[in-house]
């Protein structure tokens, strides 16, 4: 997955400004504590940091 298709989903599922919100301040326990923008500056897969956050935010499986 691209960083633009990430970024896409984020905010269409959770709202633009609550998607920037949470990309910095969420912190993913599945990455290691860190936040989801974090975990892409580190090289994270975009796919596996949007799992992440669809888990912990019990976004039903088929949107994932």
């Amino acid at each position: 997955m691209r960083l633009t298709e990430f970024s896409e989903l984020v905010a269409r599922q959770f709202g633009a400004v609550r998607a920037s919100s949470m990309l910095i301040d969420h912190v993913l326990t599945s990455m290691g504590g860190r936040t989801a923008a974090q975990a892409i500056e580190d090289g994270v897969d975009p796919r596996e940091v949007w799992r992440a956050l669809c888990a912990d935010f019990d976004v039903p499986r088929d949107q994932w």
